[in-house]
């Protein structure tokens, strides 16, 4: 499944995908990877400075994590342009849910907050 979110025409595209040889469930480790696009459906340049996720299992357990760019990378994303990267989590529940925002500057120096929708993490086991 595909979870998509347009805001300050800048459309980000996440598909989350859990891996089960990557995951122990007798250890409590569940390590799901996501790949995320973000199209720039604007007039001129971002750039991807921060980001911001609010991660959280079945368990009740809630991370935050922010930094600069993504993946040690501040892309700038020309119009009609778009800028794709994958990246993981591991929990400690066969599900969870992840959402956030990238912080991205334009050309003339205004800073958005561009969300990232709200994507679930569930293993195929739960079915």
């Amino acid at each position: 499944m595909t979870y998509t979110e347009i805001s300050f025409d800048i459309k980000v595209i996440v598909k989350p995908v859990f891996l089960e040889n990557e995951s122990d469930v007798i250890t409590g480790k569940y390590v799901y990877a996501y790949f995320i696009t973000i199209e720039n459906l604007g007039q001129e340049p971002v750039k991807l400075l921060n980001r911001y996720w609010h991660i959280a299992d079945s368990t009740g357990d809630v991370y935050e994590i922010e930094g600069e760019g993504v993946i040690g990378r501040q892309p700038v994303i020309g119009p009609g342009k778009s800028h794709s990267y994958n990246s993981y989590c591991v929990l400690k529940s066969m599900a969870g849910n992840m959402k956030g925002y990238y912080l991205m500057q334009r050309d003339n120096g205004e800073r958005v907050k561009v969300n990232i929708p709200e994507f679930h993490l569930r293993s195929h086991l739960l079915n």
